[in-house]
């Protein structure tokens, strides 16, 4: 009797799992609600070679000489887009037996003005001398025992810089020695379409300014280096490789390659805009440029300013919407104002294809003398022949100095600006 009762038990416990199965499937149940599949991140596809510097063309080439003597005048910014530097590429290919370096000293370290003594490259062994602030006798018993003068460094693009000019008195060392320089072109990178400001006199002409060019002149090296050879009477054995890829409305940001600071106070290409306006009037050594903080050239003000919002309401009118002045305030670490609290602003470029840099640094002081004309921006009577070298001409301080308005000025030289973009004309080597 127990087994048939176990018996009974175990079939109505089987049919009840089935009838329970049976009801589950015939309700109906809602499917759950659909969700879109989160994508995976997107990568960024940069391309890395978008534009080819002479440096990476001449390596390419072939086009070497390996029975000559090679000299590379550089600094730290003669790398490739994998950031190795010249002198680790070229002794590959070349006879490498000297370096020569500019302002700042081979790798950059030194501050401008400063002395640079002889140097070696840590890596080869190569000995490097400076031509800076060297003269041109001595420069040319530089490079007496070589060959072929390499020359391969970032330029930005402004007349004041004195890299260009490191460059043109090679070319004339080489013109006396009867030595070859070959430019290893590299881009403008504030774009070679823009051109600003007034062409230097020849009575100003100096290491801050040796040629009758504008101030932003919207050329490379490669290209300054054909003018300056035709044009200043140079006539030096020049060749010049062009980069590939690069165009002429090209910023530096577009060109896909690596930027390494060219001096200690511009370490990014968008430092150079604010600079064309700031470095000029801190020439003066009165209003700050921001020499001293982390935003080199960036900055405007110093410690009378109590009120940037005032400063910055006054610039804005003036100046337009190109570019932001935001109040504030600033304590320099080093340099002129050190340790004080400045009231100022600091320049945001907005619209940089709109943006005139050189005019805005006029319009600056414009404004400066009108808010505070207690403080006499050319006080420093030492420091006249220094800006006005930079400026590339007395009047525009004489002009600043009688409440001029900076666009009057701008007017004034526009008519030599478009004799030299005719001229330049015939050496541009890129579209």
């Amino acid at each position: 009797m127990p087994n048939r009762t176990n018996y009974f038990r175990e079939q109505i416990t089987a049919t009840t799992f089935i009838l329970m199965l049976i009801i589950q499937s015939c309700v109906s149940v809602a499917p759950p609600e659909a969700t879109e599949k989160p994508q995976a991140p997107v990568v960024p596809q940069i391309n890395t070679e978008i534009v080819k510097t002479g440096l990476e063309v001449f390596i390419d080439s072939k086009s070497w000489d390996s029975d000559l003597r090679y000299g590379l005048l550089a600094n730290q910014s003669c790398v490739d887009r994998n950031l190795v530097h010249g002198v680790q590429l070229l002794p590959q290919h070349v006879n490498l037996v000297l370096i020569l370096s500019p302002e700042h000293g081979l790798f950059g370290a030194e501050n401008a003005g400063d002395h640079i003594g002889e140097e070696i490259e840590s890596s080869s062994g190569i000995k490097s001398v400076t031509t800076y602030r060297q003269g041109q006798e001595a420069i040319n018993e530089m490079i007496a025992d070589l060959d072929v003068i390499l020359f391969d460094i970032q330029d930005i693009g402004v007349r004041s810089y004195t890299f260009i000019y490191s460059m043109s008195y090679i070319m004339k060392a080489a013109a006396t020695k009867g030595k070859k320089v070959i430019i290893l072109d590299r881009p403008n990178p504030i774009n070679g379409v823009q051109m600003e400001g007034n062409i230097l006199k020849p009575e100003f002409s100096s290491g801050v300014g040796r040629y009758p060019i504008p101030y932003r002149h919207g050329m490379t090296t490669g290209e300054l280096a054909l003018l300056f050879n035709t044009e200043f009477r140079i006539n030096c054995n020049l060749e010049v490789v062009k980069m590939k890829g690069w165009t002429r409305d090209m910023w530096f940001d577009e060109t896909g390659l690596p930027w390494v600071p060219t001096s200690p106070h511009v370490p990014d290409a968008s430092t150079i805009l604010p600079m064309i306006s700031t470095g000029t009037y801190g020439e003066l050594h009165v209003l700050s440029e921001g020499v001293g903080v982390t935003v080199p050239f960036e900055f405007a003000g110093g410690p009378w300013i109590t009120n940037p919002h005032e400063f910055a309401d006054a610039l804005k009118v003036r100046v337009g919407d190109a570019i932001a002045f935001r109040p504030t305030f600033v304590k320099p670490y080093y340099g002129r104002y050190k340790g004080q609290v400045c009231g100022g602003v600091q320049l945001h470029v907005k619209n940089r294809e709109q943006y005139k840099p050189y005019l805005v640094g006029l319009q600056i002081l414009a404004v400066h003398q009108e808010l505070y004309p207690e403080i006499d921006l050319f006080a420093n009577d030492g420091r006249w022949s220094m800006f006005n070298k930079v400026m590339g001409d007395d009047q525009i301080m004489k002009d600043i100095q009688a409440g001029m308005d900076p666009i009057e000025m701008e007017a004034g030289w526009l008519e030599e600006l478009n004799d030299f973009a005719e001229m330049r004309q015939k050496y541009l080597l890129y579209n």
